[in-house]
């Protein structure tokens, strides 16, 4: 029996946003774009693995996702939660989909994330709500963000490496 996702409190969503963030810090330090993304199980406690941004095609939530679909269950994937800095693009929420990812929690929305890196050649942002993509599929993806209490944060993160 697959164990049944317990809804993520505020609380909650908010730490992870923040453990996502750290995630994306090292990334930044990399050398990265400073994304960052972790798959929390349906207790909404455990962290079952989290990715930084890799490249313009290896996104933080589509290598997490697709790294996901390789490990676990479609059932218990269902059941889980990706947790983003940012809310995922096209590629990332459209690779969710298919991994059978059942919810996102994401701290800032890419409208702002377009405010930020502006005309920056290496994120052309497509102003493609995940909503939209989601709302386009088969399958009830829950969406939470974005996330009011982190978003500065984040932003501060984004704001410091695309002005750069």
């Amino acid at each position: 029996m697959v164990e049944r996702r317990k809804p993520l409190s505020e609380a909650q969503c908010v730490a992870h946003l923040r453990r996502a963030n750290a995630v994306a810090q090292r990334a930044m330090a990399l050398g990265h774009h400073p994304f960052g993304a972790i798959l929390v199980a349906p207790d909404g406690e455990t962290v079952l693995a989290e990715q930084g941004n890799i490249d313009s095609v290896n996104h933080a939530e589509s290598t997490l996702a697709r790294v996901a679909a390789t490990n676990f269950t479609p059932e218990y994937l269902w059941e889980c939660t990706l947790v983003t800095t940012a809310e995922p693009c096209a590629m990332c929420a459209g690779t969710q989909y298919w991994a059978h990812i059942g919810h996102v929690v994401y701290g800032m929305t890419e409208q702002r994330l377009l405010e930020l890196t502006g005309s920056a050649e290496d994120n052309p942002t497509m102003h493609l709500p995940c909503r939209e993509v989601f709302a386009r599929g088969q399958k009830p993806i829950e969406v939470t963000g974005p996330v009011a209490e982190v978003e500065e944060e984040i932003a501060a993160l984004h704001r410091d490496f695309w002005n750069k």
